[in-house]
């Protein structure tokens, strides 16, 4: 349904932790015309967890009032409560979201059947397009393959963004899930490796310092052509490495401010990235051709 690059869209904020909109739709304009080929808006880089149900779909609305159908907008869903994340993916719906990306519930680890029935519920509730988001390093719960091969025969259920960064999941999902079910990467240090081995795209960070570079890099991989897309992506590898020196995204609203792009505002318990790395990252984006 979906495919290329698409980016896990930072929530710019001025230094008070108020959302800064004019920040947001100009991103956005840059990421169009930097050819992104979907905006993820309110994701885990999104800073969803620390914006309350109002802001959350405020967010969501004003992306897709900025887009204005150019490029899909998939909005950021989930939780780890069933009834909110339906409310949520509601809101995405009447805001005319594309699609809802749901994390696994976090914090409360449920299991598999859990999991299963979690999301089972919301896709049965809400009549969008939805696809599951599988990050066990932030959430403490892993959806398996297996489970994913379940929820695949719910039919709005169309996609799993898997980021374990375990390549040897894209084919124990293809093998359990039919051919029009999506798999994109969520990790950008495999992105490439995922497309390869039949992937449809990647749902980026890196993409937001440098949307062009991982836009072509993943266009490369989707047609096949492996030495075009290793030769772009290793000059961005150091970026898919020191945006995560902190915290996503914490490294990541640096980069975007030292740019220019925005405010350096971040909400608590998130915090600016520790001096100590300042240098690293800006090493990273430099040799990158960001700065």
């Amino acid at each position: 349904m979906f495919q290329g690059s698409m980016v896990a869209l930072v929530t710019p904020m001025r230094e008070d932790g108020s959302v800064d909109e004019s920040s947001l739709r100009q991103l956005i304009e840059w990421h169009i015309e930097q050819g992104t080929d979907a905006i993820v808006t309110v994701g885990t880089t999104g800073e969803s967890a620390t914006l309350d149900a109002d802001e959350h779909c405020h967010v969501i609305r004003l992306t897709v009032d900025s887009v204005k159908g150019r490029i899909p907008v998939i909005a950021g869903t989930g939780a780890n409560s069933t009834t909110e994340a339906i409310d949520l993916t509601a809101c995405a719906k009447e805001a005319k979201a594309d699609a809802c990306l749901l994390v696994t519930p976090y914090y409360n680890k449920p299991s598999q059947e859990g999991l299963y029935l979690h999301h089972k519920a919301v896709a049965e509730a809400v009549d969008i397009p939805q696809i599951l988001y599988n990050v066990p390093g932030r959430t403490a719960c892993d959806m398996l393959p297996e489970t994913i091969g379940r929820l695949a025969k719910v039919a709005n259920i169309v996609g799993v963004k898997e980021a374990t960064g375990d390549l040897s999941r894209v084919t124990q999902i293809r093998e359990l899930c039919s051919d029009d079910f999506d798999i994109y990467s969520g990790d950008d240090a495999t992105s490439r490796e995922l497309v390869l081995l039949g992937g449809q795209g990647s749902i980026s960070v890196t993409a937001n310092v440098a949307p062009k570079a991982v836009h072509e890099m993943i266009a490369a991989a989707l047609a096949g052509d492996a030495e075009k897309a290793a030769e772009i992506d290793a000059a961005i590898v150091g970026l898919h490495r020191d945006l995560f020196l902190e915290a996503n995204p914490i490294p990541v609203k640096w980069a975007l401010a030292e740019m220019g792009k925005m405010p350096a505002g971040i909400r608590l318990p998130l915090t600016p990235l520790a001096s100590q790395y300042h240098e690293q990252l800006r090493a990273s984006m430099v040799a990158s051709g960001l700065l």
